[in-house]
């Protein structure tokens, strides 16, 4: 399950745990979640004020001698989790949703929300009073180079932001 203040004004739904995350029970504690904190604070935004999920509640893997290496969930997985989701979701009744990563974004609002076109502006969806999808922090940390990964992550902070701005701050 998910982490955070219950009501929250912001709930932000990742993909699945990470091998991190899945050895501590916490959702975004390794460097995906590092690379969220930093970005939530250079956007301006409290942690108080935001509650943090995956739409898929287990990792999945592959093994690789002692390595697990991620795998993407398939539908199955993510229609098997719903059931949680839909109760954090009930339960935190945010103001703001925001989706990382298309797994998420295509979970929560639909199979044609493309993260790349749609990051950062608002998406029609009754799950919120507003709903924006932006990337997922991980893909910050497979950014090519150094350029590239100022580059990726100045636009995710551009979109977290935005926000910050329906949260007032």
């Amino acid at each position: 399950m998910g982490e955070g203040t219950t009501p929250a004004e912001a709930m932000l739904v990742g993909e699945q745990p990470g091998d991190r995350e899945d050895v501590e029970g916490a959702p975004f504690v390794g460097p995906a979640g590092r690379m969220l904190d930093r970005g939530l604070a250079d956007a301006g935004i409290d942690p108080a004020r935001v509650y943090v999920t995956n739409v898929v509640k287990h990792f999945r893997y592959r093994a690789s001698g002692k390595r697990r290496i991620h795998q993407k969930p398939d539908a199955v997985h993510v229609a098997a989790c719903r059931p949680w989701l839909e109760a954090e979701l009930a339960l935190v009744r945010p103001r703001v949703l925001v989706c990382l990563g298309a797994t998420a974004a295509q979970a929560l609002v639909g199979r044609h929300v493309k993260v790349t076109q749609d990051r950062g502006r608002p998406l029609d969806s009754p799950l919120a009073e507003h709903v924006l999808a932006t990337v997922h922090p991980s893909s910050l940390l497979r950014a090519p180079d150094e350029a590239a990964r100022r580059e990726a992550y100045a636009a995710f902070v551009a979109d977290l932001r935005a926000v910050a701005a329906l949260l007032g701050g």
